[in-house]
């Protein structure tokens, strides 16, 4: 998937010259946390998000410092964070020169992009012309879309069990060499040995995924590498009289 199949493509944008009043009343009108911001020509210079309204004079948030750490920051910085804090013109306010994507952005470069910047929307852009923009609820609206269509279908078990062996082999976590899938009318019984207790659930949802499977069945025994002690699955019975044997 890429930008364009998931980005809403309305957006609602505020002017640079703006004030700060109109800026918060149009978030709060259409129910939005960032807003794009354009220059006389429609083109994107900068964005603003509710993050640059939490440390403002009006309600007494900004950063209150001692007078030596003040010393020590420089005019230079003091005077951009007083602008920040009393600017009246979305300008004066706004992050410039917002990181931006177009329409074919992959949807995995997109996310990287999130993770990185730490932001949570991203302009979507033709040229410098705002087209669309892609939040996290975009994405999550991605996620609802694609889970629906994974909805099982009719497989057979000899289909369902090469997928799943398939799968297991393409991860490098995966104990490949120990898990032993058996299928029966959909039903997965897992049966093997991981060497990580964390591996159990790794194998339980690559399993979940494969389409056709209706239930997962664990049988799977943790053999825990240093002291070679053998642990049985969650529910299982041990052995009479023990429960963990040497391995």
């Amino acid at each position: 998937m890429r930008a364009a199949d998931i980005m809403t493509g309305r957006v609602v944008s505020v002017g640079a010259e703006a004030s700060v009043l109109e800026a918060i009343r149009s978030m709060l009108q259409h129910k939005i946390s960032g807003l794009p911001v354009v220059d006389g020509e429609g083109l994107i210079v900068g964005i603003v998000t509710e993050g640059d309204f939490l440390r403002r004079a009006e309600t007494g948030t900004q950063r209150k410092r001692t007078r030596w750490l003040e010393f020590l920051m420089g005019s230079g910085r003091l005077a951009a964070e007083y602008v920040r804090t009393h600017g009246r013109k979305v300008s004066e306010v706004m992050t410039p020169n917002p990181v931006t994507i177009d329409e074919c952005t992959p949807l995995a470069e997109v996310v990287r992009i999130l993770e990185e910047r730490r932001i949570k929307r991203v302009p979507v852009v033709r040229g410098r012309r705002v087209v669309g923009i892609i939040s996290r609820a975009n994405l999550l609206h991605a996620l609802a879309s694609v889970a629906h269509e994974m909805a099982a279908g009719a497989q057979s078990d000899a289909a369902i069990r090469d997928e799943i062996l398939t799968e297991l082999a393409k991860q490098l976590w995966a104990p490949k060499h120990f898990v032993n899938p058996v299928v029966r009318n959909g039903v997965v019984e897992l049966w093997g040995s991981i060497f990580d207790e964390r591996e159990r659930q790794a194998v339980r949802v690559a399993v979940e995924n494969v389409a056709g499977v209706k239930t997962v069945k664990d049988h799977l025994v943790w053999i825990e590498p240093l002291s070679g002690m053998v642990f049985e699955a969650p529910g299982e019975t041990p052995p009479a009289g023990s429960m963990a044997n040497a391995f």
